[in-house]
């Protein structure tokens, strides 16, 4: 068992990440997530002041993994760009055909969280999406596109509106058919 504090604080981040994206925000109870990670309750509150800094240390954490799969898939891909990013979303389609997908944990905290603007979850889950966008506009400008920001933006909302709508019909043909459509944006693009 690990005993310094930033272990414990990992551990206690760890578990609230499996809960929280297993069962949702609002039913995963404080007790909950100290049990799953072996720790007090009061432990728990020593490294985080309230649920809702725990929350945003959960998608925080979430936010570089996310980014660094996102890159691989692209740099695993053979191809001009517009086959990249279709291929991303085809990997996107294939992990939600895995019985524990529940979609995007930070589009799913957005929406629990909805009623509560200014909540620091929100606005980490905000600048993750923010450095996604940047990130996707980076890559799409270091082919030579003009106008990479917008594009990068179409992208977005193409991959997060498919991700939204496979969560609710449970399938993957929405995500590759947004895939084949930001693949004909790049494909006249240029």
């Amino acid at each position: 068992m690990p005993r310094n504090a930033e272990d414990t604080r990992e551990r206690i981040v760890a578990a609230a990440i499996a809960l929280f994206y297993g069962e949702g925000i609002r039913s995963v109870s404080v007790d909950a997530v100290a049990e799953k990670a072996g720790v007090t309750k009061r432990t728990l509150y020593y490294h985080f002041e309230s649920k809702d800094d725990l929350i945003t240390a959960a998608l925080e954490a979430r936010d570089q993994p996310t980014l660094a799969l996102f890159a691989r898939w692209l740099d695993e891909t053979e191809g001009p760009l517009a086959a990249k990013i279709e291929a991303m979303f085809a990997k996107v389609a294939q992990s939600a055909q895995h019985p524990k997908w529940k979609g995007c944990g930070f589009l799913r905290t957005a929406a629990e969280l909805a009623s509560t603007p200014g909540h620091p979850a929100l606005k980490a889950g905000a600048a993750h999406k923010k450095k996604f966008e940047a990130w996707l506009a980076q890559v799409i400008a270091g082919e030579g596109f003009a106008d990479a920001p917008l594009l990068a933006r179409q992208i977005v909302v193409l991959l997060d509106g498919a991700v939204s709508v496979m969560l609710v019909h449970r399938d993957p043909s929405y995500v590759q058919a947004a895939g084949s459509v930001a693949a004909s944006l790049l494909a006249s693009g240029r």
